[in-house]
């Protein structure tokens, strides 16, 4: 297996990963959000701060410190990059979600497609390679 084929198949895996598994998130808080609408009459807004904050402390910021710690401490009070930040506190995480799960799926897109032209490539020379041995 060439690098190339490789480097193909992995960035598709990790392509279809994360676009897949981003538009699951995108759908699951979407449905809660329109539960709690059903259920209580008001749009419950889950901005992409307050989701970054929810998913950085549920499952990757240790008490030690550490780079997403720095990140969690620039969600809460940033002091640089305020104009990102204000971006952030503006876009629903629904909205976020969507965009890195088509970003993830056009990057699944064009890797099936280099492999496919990958294999219809080394068919069309072998084919060649035979009939020339003939």
């Amino acid at each position: 297996m060439s690098p190339r084929i490789l480097v193909l198949r992995v960035t598709g895996g990790v392509g279809a990963v994360l676009g897949y598994g981003c538009l699951i998130a995108f759908l699951y808080l979407v449905g809660a959000q329109t539960y709690r609408w059903f259920r209580d009459g008001e749009w419950t807004h889950v901005g992409l701060i307050e989701g970054m904050r929810a998913g950085l402390t549920h499952c990757c910021v240790r008490e030690d410190g550490g780079k997403l710690a720095d990140l969690v401490q620039w969600l809460d009070s940033p002091v640089d990059w305020l104009g990102l930040h204000r971006v952030f506190e503006v876009m629903p995480a629904s909205l976020a979600l969507f965009l890195v799960s088509i970003a993830g799926n056009c990057l699944f897109i064009y890797s099936r497609d280099r492999l496919h032209q990958e294999a219809r490539s080394a068919a069309l020379a072998a084919t060649k390679l035979t009939q020339a041995g003939s």
